[in-house]
């Protein structure tokens, strides 16, 4: 249900259909990834943010406070989550905001990314407070018998989202590199995660990404 929910708000937010559409992951084994069509361009996991794996997400944020981490190309779009219950709007927006596609002008998304460019990701968060943009969008999935973003859900359940950004290097490298970039407005920023070439596989075998996330549901917005 939540990928027609996906969808659905974000063609009415401005996704093209013929550029994109979110698909489910039924599973981690290999007969349920044969299952996922190529050019995933973002994943958003749908976890339980409860007990060890909350406890792993606060250790890392603490490190990453303290020691650092890779730096983040600063062209990853990312802002704070200041909404209670709106982490499946967050995950929606970063996988969406973070890809190559290009929005219908004038629709809700691509004012709004418009609006928040210059912004800090806490006036990003304000924006998104206080933006009639997206009312309608909700308004209207309403009528289906569920939000436009799954909200209704289990408290201890939370989105977060994966995206392939390019890796910061040394002036005059022209190597092309990738790293795995995990957004979520509930984290002290965006989380590097590793080397990353193909973005599903970077998720599902990179140690520093099991290590965190065991329970998974994904959505992945992909070429069609």
């Amino acid at each position: 249900m939540h990928r027609q929910v996906f969808n659905s708000w974000a063609y009415a937010a401005g996704l093209p259909k013929n550029q994109a559409h979110f698909q489910d992951v039924f599973g981690l084994d290999d007969e349920f990834l044969a299952m996922v069509p190529q050019g995933v361009k973002a994943i958003a996991l749908l976890f339980p943010c409860a007990g060890v794996i909350a406890a792993k997400r606060k250790e890392e944020d603490f490190k990453i406070q303290t020691g650092g981490q890779e730096p983040i190309d600063p062209g990853v779009f990312w802002m704070k989550q200041t909404i209670s219950n709106a982490c499946g709007t967050m995950g929606l927006i970063h996988s969406l905001a973070n890809t190559d596609v290009s929005f219908t002008p004038e629709s809700p998304l691509a004012k709004f990314i418009e609006e928040c460019k210059g912004k800090t990701p806490e006036e990003r968060a304000k924006l998104l407070q206080t933006t009639p943009l997206f009312e309608k969008i909700h308004e209207s999935a309403a009528f289906t018998g569920q939000t436009a973003v799954p909200q209704d859900l289990d408290t201890d359940l939370h989105f977060t989202c994966f995206v392939k950004a390019p890796a910061t290097v040394p002036a005059g490298d022209p190597t092309q590199r990738w790293r795995l970039i995990e957004l979520d407005g509930a984290r002290v920023g965006p989380v590097d995660r590793g080397e990353c070439s193909d973005l599903l596989k970077a998720c599902l075998y990179l140690a520093d990404f099991r290590k965190v996330y065991s329970h998974t549901d994904h959505r992945t917005p992909r070429n069609t």
